[in-house]
């Protein structure tokens, strides 16, 4: 058990929320979020945090594992709905972790990282030549396996994939919590999903707000016991289905993206009210951050005509290298420790959370845990930064591309976007473009001049350190370790054969 009392942890990550969504990092934006803004003014504002991928999936295995995605199966893209596990129960969690140390742990929210439905025979789900709309095989009746209880937590709520992605049903502690008893499909500009079975307590409209009420009901009742409590709360919104509530409808006069956002800032608040008011703020560490970019199921056009820029002035979008695709707000409150109206300049990834935890409790990581993870304790005193060990961050596209970013350089070992902004991979004309991408990111923030000629000794440094972070199976100091050689489809990993060449 613990000496003492160690701090609770409310992780607030959501889903396709774009830099500059938030009013502290982006004041000429048009979207209110007071809430938002006063957990930065309570605590530390970092400005420069990396989602370790730009799409879903990836983060959510970074964030939970300290590990990049792209070391295990999944090298490219997301999982569907009805994908299997991918973090092995092997694997040590950010949970696992803390339970082992006392804490009482919980998931509330979109997993969205696998997990293994009963099946009525032995078809294999999820894998090459899925499609959405197959889901006879899977027995709803039986209670799933692998699930996020097997992976470290005491209790879980939430659903398989992005609320666009079917099965829609509940899962409690690996139990589906209500019966299958329809199909449903939304097609409309915001409101899409794809067809598939629903269950009779799943409700698209309502999925963000019953996570809330449950978090809230959750920390209420966590605050009376003598355990510290992590609760990795995982939004499933601003993502598709764009669905403010009626009450929310219409209030930022801008859009129903714009409405959305304004609904999350609202019920950010009230998770902030309901900490305060169980007598537990001064050690409860809450962070709230974001998946990745924003996507353009937002609507950018609309948004720009009332002048809001979701990127706030960074090239890209979700599933894109560049920074619009993965430089996400990065809020930390932690009164005991952490001074009101901090801000940290430095570079950090979500990938540091579980190497935060763990020098937050002392607990010695084994060289195969969190292989690309730092400690960010050593931030929380916003003048001293000389003891965060990161030397360079690792940034993955949708489509597997990589870029190494490293003091104010970043390298792109592509020429296009390696997502779903110009230039396309696979569609626009990239001949007569530099195979790589250099950029400034201090003196070229939104990334508009690629000096990849200019300095050919600062690609010659990147590409090495990038090799050496493959090779080494870590970017962190340890033991060599392994990556997974093989993509999810059984295929070899084809991604950085002209990398290793180099």
């Amino acid at each position: 058990m613990l000496q003492e009392k160690a701090p609770n942890i409310i992780y607030i990550l959501a889903d396709d929320l774009g830099y500059g969504d938030i009013s502290s990092y982006n004041p000429s934006g048009k979207i209110n979020t007071p809430h938002i803004d006063k957990l930065a003014a309570q605590g530390m504002r970092f400005t420069d945090a990396h989602s370790p991928s730009s799409v879903c999936t990836p983060t959510r295995y970074g964030i939970l594992t300290g590990r990049y995605s792209w070391r295990s199966p999944l090298k490219s893209g997301v999982l569907t709905g009805k994908s299997k596990a991918l973090i092995p129960e092997s694997r040590t969690t950010v949970a696992s972790l803390l339970k082992k140390s006392g804490y009482h742990t919980a998931f509330i929210g979109k997993w969205h990282l696998g997990w293994n439905w009963a099946e009525k025979d032995t078809a294999n789900f999820g894998g090459e030549g899925w499609n959405y709309e197959d889901f006879d095989n899977l027995d709803f009746t039986q209670n799933i396996s692998h699930s996020p209880n097997d992976l470290g937590f005491d209790y879980t709520y939430g659903h398989s994939g992005s609320l666009d992605m079917a099965p829609y049903v509940y899962v409690e502690n690996g139990r589906i919590t209500a019966n299958v008893d329809k199909v449903t499909e939304d097609t409309g500009k915001y409101t899409w999903w794809r067809k598939g079975p629903t269950a009779s307590d799943f409700v698209h409209e309502d999925v963000t707000p019953n996570f809330f009420r449950r978090s809230i009901a959750h920390i209420k009742e966590r605050s009376e016991q003598d355990a510290p409590f992590f609760l990795y709360l995982a939004l499933p919104s601003p993502h598709t289905p764009i669905q403010p509530t009626p009450q929310w409808q219409g209030k930022s006069g801008i859009n129903p993206y714009a409405d959305f956002m304004m609904q999350i800032d609202d019920y950010v608040g009230q998770v902030m009210d309901t900490v305060r008011a169980q007598g537990i703020e001064e050690n409860t560490i809450i962070v709230f951050t974001s998946d990745n970019g924003c996507s353009p199921q937002a609507d950018f056009e609309i948004l720009a005509e009332y002048g809001h820029h979701p990127g706030a002035g960074f090239r890209g979008h979700k599933a894109d290298i560049y920074e619009g695709g993965h430089r996400v707000p990065f809020i930390i409150k932690w009164p005991l420790k952490i001074a009101a109206s901090s801000v940290s300049n430095t570079t950090i990834s979500l990938t540091d959370l579980m190497a935060t935890c763990a020098d937050l409790l002392n607990v010695p990581l084994k060289d195969n845990e969190a292989e690309d993870s730092f400690s960010l304790v050593p931030l929380f005193d916003a003048n001293e930064t000389t003891s965060y060990l990161r030397e360079a961050t690792i940034h993955h596209s949708i489509n597997g591309s990589f870029a190494i970013r490293k003091g104010n350089y970043k390298l792109i070992f592509a020429p296009d976007s390696g997502g779903w902004s110009y230039p396309i991979p696979g569609k626009d004309d990239v001949r007569g473009l530099p195979k790589y991408q250099l950029y400034n990111l201090v003196a070229d923030p939104s990334e508009s001049e690629n000096i990849v000629a200019l300095y050919p000794d600062i690609v010659i440094e990147l590409s090495k350190q990038m090799v050496s972070y493959i090779e080494n199976g870590r970017s962190n100091p340890g033991l060599l370790q392994q990556n997974s050689p093989l993509q999810l489809n059984g295929k070899e990993w084809h991604q950085v054969e002209n990398l290793m060449a180099q």
